[in-house]
């Protein structure tokens, strides 16, 4: 069973989580507003006779033992809140560090995007090794146009159908060899052998930012389907619908939230064993300084890896972790730091939702979900998705940062 002192450790953490992505309104009656995590909604947070109180279920069921929720942290931490024994409160309000907008970089960015990724797009396909024809039957597609021709049709967001105009565009500017039908492509999409060489371009995509980035998040993230599993559920008595996920397992710098390591699997696969792919992906191309990440991601074998590569792990241990673990003086270094330095640990750590704004960017650009029926067309369909997010990245730090981007450089 956990301590008190633990509980509030590990709600403390989560409280420091709100207080950074989230704005915590203070009411005109009294009290704060703090946005649910979740989304669904906001909870108040008040201080009659001097004593935190919330309106979450967590707080009613743990208050009474001195257990402060999540929100009633983040508002602690936010304000700079202290009680003293005397009944006195002294509030000091927290500046949040802000960054700020190149905002004429970002418009002409914006403005030049759709131009400039059709030139990129081309780049990156023309690395691609076409197969030979040996002469026998129909000579088919190039996969480079075929690759060209998927990410345009994720680019625009239309359907196989609206955006065939977008492919004649494309072969009136020499991007593609021959325009094909839209079902040519929907089948192209269904090709196993597609799923390499995307994944292959995505890490392509992120070298140009290879000076730029040293510090890396990583968290998972799911893509809705049009297929349901159902099942009958003894507990309830009837028939359950559950919606069928495409899970990402995503690794990004996070400075431009360029990707740099992806994982596609299904919904309920565990995400702490990508780790090491995802990271040793990165560190083929990029230099690993630290590493952040939620608890999903904590043990040894993580960290060990990590330190391994030359970069630091930011992994909050778990609220069992006694920090005794047999032979590893790292995990006995790390899990002192991350108890006795928490606030250093923390600026660190909240690196992490930068993939969680990562995640954020590729679904409202191009889509939560995915239109393919099939598994290995929703796979390269969400694989095409992260490729174009990678190419506005790398067309917004054109101009921002002044690279010049050349795809053909070896890691």
């Amino acid at each position: 069973m956990q301590t008190i002192e633990n509980q509030n450790n590990t709600r403390m953490i989560r409280g420091q989580e709100i207080a950074n992505t989230s704005r915590i309104m203070k009411r005109e009656k009294g009290g704060y507003i703090v946005p649910s995590q979740s989304g669904g909604g906001a909870y108040l947070v008040t201080y009659e006779n001097y004593k935190p109180q919330c309106e979450c279920k967590d707080f009613e069921l743990k208050g009474v033992l001195g257990i402060k929720c999540k929100h009633i942290w983040s508002v602690e931490i936010t304000l700079n809140k202290k009680l003293y024994p005397d009944g006195t409160i002294e509030v000091t309000q927290t500046v949040r560090k802000t960054y700020a907008q190149d905002w004429s970089a970002y418009t002409e960015a914006q403005t030049n995007e759709k131009s400039l990724f059709l030139e990129l797009l081309n780049d990156l396909c023309n690395t691609i090794d076409n197969p030979v024809h040996d002469g026998r039957g129909r000579k088919p597609k190039n996969m480079s146009d075929m690759i060209f021709c998927s990410a345009l049709k994720v680019y625009t967001t239309f359907s196989l159908r609206r955006f065939i105009s977008d492919m004649k565009t494309a072969k009136e500017k020499n991007y593609i060899n021959s325009l094909a039908d839209y079902s040519t492509v929907a089948l192209y999409m269904e090709n196993a052998d597609l799923t390499p060489m995307l994944v292959d371009l995505i890490l392509k995509s992120a070298r140009p930012l290879k000076a730029v980035e040293t510090e890396f998040a990583i968290d998972s993230s799911g893509f809705g389907t049009s297929r349901f599993s159902r099942w009958f559920s003894f507990k309830y008595g009837k028939e359950v619908n559950s919606r069928i996920w495409v899970k990402a397992h995503l690794m990004c710098g996070v400075k431009t939230n360029v990707v740099t390591g992806v994982k596609i699997t299904e919904a309920y696969s565990h995400d702490t064993k990508e780790f090491p792919e995802l990271l040793e992906t990165t560190a083929k191309t990029f230099e690993i300084k630290e590493v952040s990440a939620d608890k999903a991601y904590s043990s040894r074998d993580n960290l060990e890896l990590v330190d391994s590569l030359g970069g630091t792990a930011f992994i909050p241990f778990k609220s069992n972790t006694t920090g005794k673990a047999k032979g590893s003086l790292l995990w006995k270094k790390l899990y002192n730091y991350y108890t006795f330095n928490r606030e250093e640990f923390l600026q660190h750590y909240h690196k992490r939702s930068n993939i969680e704004s990562t995640n954020n960017m590729v679904k409202v650009k191009f889509g939560d979900y995915v239109r393919s029926k099939t598994w290995t067309a929703q796979v390269n369909e969400v694989l095409l998705k992260i490729l174009c997010h990678n190419i506005c990245v790398v067309i917004q730090e054109m101009y921002e940062l002044g690279i010049e981007p050349n795809f053909m450089l070896k890691n």
